[in-house]
């Protein structure tokens, strides 16, 4: 990729932060999930926050890929967070059926470097598009 970085990668101790700068086309994002899940190994990282907060567009192929990242990052014994879902972009996948398999999600990156640290931990399914909303059970 010649020009502005599209995508950066950061190592913050034990994690990677990984930050998406600018929409992705099918192939950049192919070589964004091979370049990310080559880093989790090489670094030994154990967790991954992916910062998709420049984005206003996901589409259906950006959300599976994802999903996959997540997948294979936990094969490789790395949990992973997606971080900065913008409101539009939320509502559009939801409206659509489209979800981020069993990846959490947080606000921002702040809240993400606390989940992976295990202060989130304790949400259990909280934090995932799609997951069950807590409702009171009538007796």
């Amino acid at each position: 990729m010649s020009g502005p970085k599209l995508v950066s990668i950061l190592r913050q101790g034990p994690h990677l932060i990984a930050s998406i700068h600018t929409a992705l086309d099918d192939t950049e994002m192919e070589r964004f999930r091979e370049d990310l899940v080559e880093q989790i190994g090489r670094h030994r990282s154990r967790g991954v926050v992916i910062d998709v907060a420049a984005l206003d567009v996901l589409d259906s192929f950006g959300a599976r890929t994802l999903r996959t990242i997540g997948e294979m990052a936990r094969l490789r014994g790395a949990v992973t967070v997606i971080v900065g879902i913008q409101p539009d972009v939320a509502f559009a996948m939801v409206s659509l059926g489209m979800d981020t398999g069993t990846v959490a999600t947080a606000l921002d990156l702040e809240e993400g470097l606390a989940f992976l640290e295990g202060s989130g931990a304790r949400r259990s399914g909280a934090g995932r598009i799609g997951a069950p909303a807590a409702r009171a059970v009538p007796r």
